[in-house]
């Protein structure tokens, strides 16, 4: 099989060129990320329970919506978290490799089920079930140099209407989350001594406002008449100003007077909520974090996403300005980067090292090929396997660039070896010598793999990371391994040349030529 190779290299270099290709191609496609999803797949269901306790919301909300969720198919646990500001999330992790996907359609079944137990003003505020996204690969805030004039709440809004449907559009972004609930609110600031004067509770007060602060249809007029138009109602709808709310009428009294929203109550539009502030610097900020979906490219996103923001940074108000917080591009960067330096490192020393010992440029060129062949071929078993570039990917590859040299200057040094020795001719020799060295070069890439390949099926999260570490350097020995038994070999016998075996021939044939010439003569 080998001497086949060797007597035809035209096979081995196209078999070589094949896997250069398609590991070509697979460099283009693989997902880019700075690690690989260690994280279980998990959904969060979140509520909203307004002006409940903590004890309040787990006792009437979160209770029943775990019993609904516990036992959904592939859960492995869930944790709850009940808040005193009414505000409630379940986080239900899953096993490793199940479909996020389908793990938030199972819990939001599962959450249907348990609406009919959990109290109106939840149902009305909103269940949400969504599955969390664990890549974060940026965090930009957005800051104010005048705080008076742009505060946390503009700027936490500004981004939610200006970037976030921007950002969302980028190919690749999972989610973008903004930090913070500071939407704009109309507040309502109830006032216990005026309710009680009034002998009124809080409730009389939200249903007052329910009556009066409602979207309607009110329909059409003339539609059975003879009349050649007919006439579209409309309604104001919901109410926007302060003043509109503070004029809202709560009761009527006995005497004819009537009782307003702003007898009871301050109005402001306001934040929904007030739990936190955000600086930096000492001037109002606020941030947002871009997640990316499993299988994307990391570097593409963040591309086009720091792009998105030169150009939005045009638009903002004065003083206003972007800060990018964390950036995962410049760590992914830095180790392709590495990886490229050392193979640029790793050839200048197989090219000096080879020709100084070897003294020879045609033995220089088969380690340097036989290298790029097993490192690029290897992006296409990675793809095959599920794997993505990321920082073990690309520290295994970093590894590898030095182990695989090693088997082809193995083969070149024994063909020479045995050029010198038995005055053979490269093809000769070369056959002679990997009928020697085979069981060798088997034998050490055996020994190499199965020192990475069991460490390889480990289970866990830090099963994740050493089987992409451990199967990517695998991978790449064993196709050194194979180069070394087909191109190198191959190509030994189709670049090298014996000068002793021309040395002996010129002899022979200085020889030959004499004896003809002393028996013409005779």
């Amino acid at each position: 099989m080998l001497k086949r190779f060797i007597e035809r290299p035209v096979l081995s270099t196209v078999v070589s060129i094949i896997l250069l290709l398609l590991g070509g191609l697979s460099l283009y496609s693989l997902p880019v990320t700075l690690f690989p999803d260690i994280a279980p797949p998990s959904v969060q269901v979140t509520a909203f329970y307004p002006g409940a306790n903590a004890e309040t919301v787990a006792r009437s909300v979160a209770t029943p919506i775990e019993e609904a969720i516990n036992g959904v198919e592939n859960m492995t646990y869930m944790t709850s978290n009940s808040n005193n500001d009414g505000s409630m999330s379940i986080t239900v992790f899953f096993k490793q490799g199940t479909d996020p996907d389908i793990a938030s359609v199972n819990v939001q079944n599962r959450v249907s089920k348990a609406v009919s137990q959990v109290p109106t003003e939840v149902v009305q505020a909103g269940i949400s079930t969504q599955k969390v996204q664990n890549s974060i690969i940026m965090f930009v805030a957005l800051s104010a140099e005048d705080s008076s004039r742009y505060d946390e709440l503009f700027l936490e809004n500004y981004i939610k209407t200006n970037l976030i449907p921007q950002i969302q559009r980028v190919p690749g972004v999972g989610q973008a989350l903004v930090f913070g609930t500071k939407d704009y609110s109309m507040r309502i600031w109830l006032q216990p001594d005026r309710l009680h004067a009034n002998n009124l509770a809080p409730q009389d007060v939200l249903n007052a406002i329910r009556d009066q602060n409602l979207e309607a249809a009110p329909g059409r007029l003339g539609q059975n008449s003879p009349e050649t138009f007919e006439y579209v109602l409309k309604y104001k709808g919901k109410l926007s100003q302060d003043e509109e709310y503070e004029n809202m009428i709560i009761k009527a009294n006995n005497d004819g007077s009537v009782l307003r929203l702003k007898d009871v109550a301050r109005v402001e539009f306001g934040s929904y909520t007030y739990s936190s502030n955000s600086r930096m610097d000492n001037k109002p900020v606020s941030g947002f974090a871009v997640f990316q979906t499993a299988g994307s490219n990391a570097n593409d996103i963040l591309t086009d996403i720091e792009k998105l923001l030169k150009g939005f940074e045009k638009t903002l108000p004065q003083g206003v300005s972007t800060t990018v917080m964390y950036n995962s591009k410049d760590f992914l960067d830095e180790s392709i980067f590495q990886v490229r330096e050392t193979l640029v490192i790793a050839f200048a020393l197989v090219f000096i090292m080879v020709f100084i010992f070897l003294q020879d440029l045609r033995s220089t060129i088969i380690p340097a090929i036989a290298v790029p062949v097993a490192i690029i071929g290897t992006f296409f078993f990675l793809q095959l396997f599920g794997f993505s570039l990321n920082l073990l990917t690309l520290f295994a590859l970093v590894l590898a660039i030095g182990i695989v040299v090693d088997d082809a200057i193995v083969v070149v040094e024994a063909v020479h070896s045995k050029m010198e020795r038995t005055k053979l001719s490269a093809r000769a020799a070369t056959i002679q010598s990997m009928r020697e060295i085979s069981g060798a070069i088997v034998s050490i890439t055996l020994v190499m793999a199965a020192v990475f390949i069991p460490v390889g099926f480990m289970e866990g999260p830090a099963g994740v990371f050493y089987k992409q570490f451990a199967f990517t350097l695998a991978i790449a020995i064993l196709i050194s391994a194979v180069n070394a038994l087909t191109l190198s070999p191959a190509l030994c016998a189709l670049f090298l040349k014996n000068p002793h075996a021309e040395e002996e021939d010129g002899k022979k044939e200085e020889e030959e030529r004499i004896w003809c010439t002393f028996l013409q003569r005779i």
